[in-house]
């Protein structure tokens, strides 16, 4: 059997069935592949230039004296953690519901510490609180807008205010230049609608 598989390997019409219905399989598949993505570019471009994104946002005042069994949080920092009704407080500090403790005396809510007139901080807890200050929702809002088009895949996905903070409060690329140095070392974690300061070099 395997005497009779060799000699018909060896010979070249049987290679070249081979390589034939191979080479018909590779260019279906990448015609199939091709049509996919110009499917999916075609249902972008249907979208209305005019159409503006309905963003799911709902904005939370924070109010302190509304009772919650949950809290999110920052997460990430190793001293410091945000909470979403906007209290920094220290690791040691946060409840097992995942909220601050409100009554400890490193928690505070809505600081801006660290924060410049521009919304940008040396401090990403001190962003994400700052930014969830309730007289900053007209200048959220009017991100929203403008970032409509530029950041619709990272901005569509944020469900309220909170996750807004932790998105906006992250290093972008507009918190660098060069890609590879900070615009502003000092303060890189930007709720605002500008960019950091670019400081001398």
């Amino acid at each position: 059997m395997m005497m009779v598989l060799r000699r018909l390997l060896r010979k070249r019409w049987v290679l070249g069935v081979v390589f034939g219905l191979s080479l018909i399989y590779f260019l279906t598949s990448t015609f199939k592949q091709e049509e996919r993505t110009i499917r999916d570019r075609t249902l972008l471009e249907v979208r209305d230039s005019d159409h503006r994104i309905p963003w799911k946002v709902s904005f939370n005042l924070g109010n302190s004296s509304r009772q919650i069994s949950q809290c999110r949080n920052s997460i990430q920092g190793k001293v410091l953690l945000t909470d979403e009704l906007g209290y920094v407080c220290e690791r040691k500090d946060l409840l097992v519901n995942g909220c601050c403790n409100v009554n400890a005396p490193s928690s505070r809510q809505h600081i801006c510490k660290s924060c410049l007139a521009n919304g940008c901080c040396s401090i990403y807890e001190y962003c994400v609180s700052c930014c969830l200050q309730p007289d900053k929702q007209p200048l959220l809002e009017h991100f929203l807008n403008r970032a409509a088009e530029g950041f619709h895949n990272l901005f569509t996905a944020v469900e309220d205010h909170f996750e807004l903070c932790l998105a906006k409060c992250r290093t972008s690329s507009q918190s660098v230049q060069h890609e590879n140095t900070y615009r502003n070392p000092q303060a890189k974690y930007c709720y605002g609608a500008s960019p950091p300061e670019l400081l001398p070099i």
